[in-house]
């Protein structure tokens, strides 16, 4: 799996050029920067750069006018006019433009941008970008053109010298956040807070940090019902019953879903043997991977990757 970087993201657009690579990115904490697509293609003579299916190091909000599809993970999801996409270091995506007046405008920032420190709490922290959120929502025309607008105060400001404006940008970060989760059901926004939802959302958590595999050498620490139950302090059948009742789903059958969602991104990302992927999620034998594989998706490891 690649790992994409701020400066790699600079250079990946400008087609190699560096006449808009910011120098010392790479030491510098905080960056951010924002980019319409049309000015882009006309820095580049028109030539359009091909964004790779990988996880980034960077956060990204995009706003899009114009026919597209979005993927993440295994799932894709069409726009039909207009879209607000976000993307974070933890998700690999990309999204294709099937409409030849596709335009975005977009804003990159390295997690160091937003901290705790300048909004109370972390980005991660937020309903849009907690584990199973989607990502992409479709716009009403009205709303595209209040978010236009917000993204051309912070390129305003981002070509100013006021001297506190990143600080204000910030806020328009901040603004675009808050847009996305008011465009998300109620119920991620407003979660009930009963001991077992506590319980469940507690697993959920616990299940998130066993990934992303990041390398071959790397290996999930919790593979079982019972290892979740046990690290939780709960019975393995408390468990399956909390999380039964608040997902229509078994402790196991959680677990499998997104052992085969990750094994699907390795598969698909990663030139990594099925014997190696096997062993980061868990396996003893890569037979033992297959058939569950198999079982989960109907199709082998290997018919999968081609």
């Amino acid at each position: 799996m690649e790992f994409i970087s701020l400066e790699e993201f600079y250079r990946s657009i400008c087609n190699g050029g560096s006449s808009i690579v910011p120098e010392g990115i790479s030491k510098e904490l905080g960056q951010f920067n924002v980019f319409d697509t049309n000015e882009l293609l006309a820095q580049n003579s028109g030539k359009k750069g091909k964004m790779p299916y990988n996880r980034r190091l960077y956060y990204k909000i995009s706003l899009i006018s114009g026919r597209s599809t979005a993927e993440y993970a295994d799932k894709v999801i069409d726009i039909e006019k207009y879209g607000l996409l976000f993307a974070t270091p933890k998700v690999p995506y990309n999204y294709t433009s099937e409409d030849e007046e596709h335009s975005a405008v977009f804003c990159v920032f390295s997690p160091d941008f937003i901290t705790r420190s300048n909004t109370g709490f972390m980005l991660d922290e937020l309903p849009i970008f907690s584990p199973g959120s989607i990502p992409v929502f479709e716009l009403t025309e009205d709303e595209f053109q209040y978010l236009r607008t917000v993204f051309s105060k912070m390129r305003t400001e981002q070509a100013s010298d006021y001297a506190f404006k990143y600080d204000l940008i910030r806020t328009y970060v901040m603004e675009l956040i808050h847009q996305g989760q008011k465009l998300q059901p109620a119920s991620v926004l407003y979660p009930k807070h009963s001991a077992s939802e506590r319980v469940s959302s507690l697993f959920v958590e616990l299940l998130e940090r066993q990934f992303p595999i990041e390398s071959n050498q790397q290996r999930i620490g919790l593979r079982t019902a019972k290892d979740y139950a046990d690290r939780l302090a709960v019975h393995v059948n408390h468990l399956n019953k909390v999380l039964k009742e608040n997902t229509g789903r078994t402790t196991t059958e959680v677990i499998g879903n997104r052992i085969t969602q990750e094994a699907k991104i390795l598969l698909k990302q990663t030139n990594w043997t099925v014997s190696e992927i096997a062993y980061c999620l868990g396996f003893e034998e890569v037979a033992h991977f297959s058939n569950f594989f198999r079982k989960q998706t109907q199709i082998t490891p290997n018919s999968f990757r081609n």
